[in-house]
């Protein structure tokens, strides 16, 4: 594990609509992510990553809640448990601490947050906000950075909602432009998805990409 004092950036492992590289940007940059809501206010520093690639991580994927931001519809979170069984695809960049904590601040709709990452990753996670993505993961070092991701508190105890089409969309596009997944990859990834499963089939998906 790497101490903080000596590193400036870490990596941000997204797993839901900022798959997305557009849409992620528009935390970092500012504005409004095509088939959301909301206008994002963007990090202070707004920098590009200055790296960016794609990372399996070991945690469950499935969706739940109502947001805001997506129709009033499911989004997607991690479970809090690895699980080596369990493959779930993500867009890690590696972008500055202070963007980091400012991208976790807008995910909870910009409520001031206290993060020590030190501690994060001394225990694994930490919840910092009692909010939807409010607990903060240490998924390990990559590259000489920690790689850290955000997700919710509750684990795969609540009751699963689907996602809406504008929102199951903006994850298709980032699986699929960002990662760079066939169809048929892709279609078999989120068709079992806790969430997707019996909303979504397998045609539903496919017309979901362009």
């Amino acid at each position: 594990m790497l101490g903080l004092e000596k590193v400036n950036y870490v990596w941000y492992a997204s797993f839901g609509s900022n798959l997305n590289r557009d849409r992620f940007l528009c935390y970092i940059k500012g504005g409004k992510p095509e088939g959301s809501d909301k206008v994002e206010v963007g990090c202070k520093d707004p920098t590009l990553p200055i790296g960016e690639e794609t990372y399996i991580m070991h945690y469950p994927l499935y969706f739940a809640m109502e947001s805001d931001r997506w129709q009033h519809q499911g989004v997607g979170f991690i479970g809090l448990k690895k699980d080596k069984k369990q493959r779930t695809y993500s867009r890690k960049y590696l972008i500055t601490i202070e963007q980091f904590k400012d991208v976790v601040k807008q995910e909870n709709n910009g409520v001031p947050l206290d993060i020590d990452l030190d501690e994060i990753m001394e225990q694994g996670y930490k919840t910092v906000e009692d909010s939807w993505y409010g607990t903060i993961l240490y998924l390990g070092d990559e590259e000489g950075y920690p790689v850290l991701t955000f997700t919710a508190n509750w684990d795969l105890d609540v009751p699963f909602h689907h996602p809406s089409k504008e929102y199951l969309s903006m994850i298709i596009h980032g699986l699929k432009s960002t990662l760079g997944l066939e169809n048929k990859e892709i279609i078999d990834y989120l068709s079992s998805k806790p969430g997707i499963e019996g909303y979504y089939g397998r045609d539903d998906i496919e017309k979901l990409i362009k």
